[in-house]
């Protein structure tokens, strides 16, 4: 009786993997899948029909706790990243940069890029035309942190 309740372990661990590490159908859920029938069959062939029953009564159970417990949030809280992200643009350079302004390309525009615009070097996107380096540009607007700049004519 021990082999079968270790196999039935077996096979709720390895749903555990599959649902919390890597889900999909992947080798854990079959894995998982195999040692719980395996482990049903094995009570039902070797030990009759009510330690069979009983047994599969009991691994219907435990699968359906485990899994429940596997899907709370307080079991995915111990899995995710509780940081919070504090960073920003530089808004005070962004700020001198207006509609209008000129700068020069620093990198070739494919259609993003770097651009130079009054001292202040930013991600920039071309309205659809390649713009090569050291090319003179102007800016149409800004989205973001981005700027949108065209060929100055």
């Amino acid at each position: 009786m021990t082999g079968v309740i270790v196999l039935i372990i077996i096979g709720l661990f390895l749903f555990v993997v599959e649902f919390l590490l890597i889900p999909g159908i992947t080798v854990a859920g079959i894995g998982g899948v195999v040692c719980l029938t395996g482990g049903i069959f094995w009570a039902y062939s070797g030990y009759g029909n009510t330690v069979g029953n009983i047994t599969l009564i009991s691994t219907f159970a435990a699968t359906v706790i485990t899994i429940a417990f596997a899907l709370r949030p307080k079991t995915w809280s111990k899995f995710m990243l509780n940081t919070n992200v504090e960073g920003s643009v530089a808004s005070d350079e962004l700020a001198q940069i207006k509609p209008g302004d000129e700068g020069v390309s620093v990198s070739r525009l494919t259609p993003m890029g770097k651009v130079r615009i009054n001292e202040v070097v930013l991600e920039a996107r071309s309205t659809g035309n390649y713009i090569d380096q050291k090319t003179p540009i102007v800016v149409i607007r800004l989205e973001g942190s981005v700027a949108i700049v065209k060929l100055k004519n």
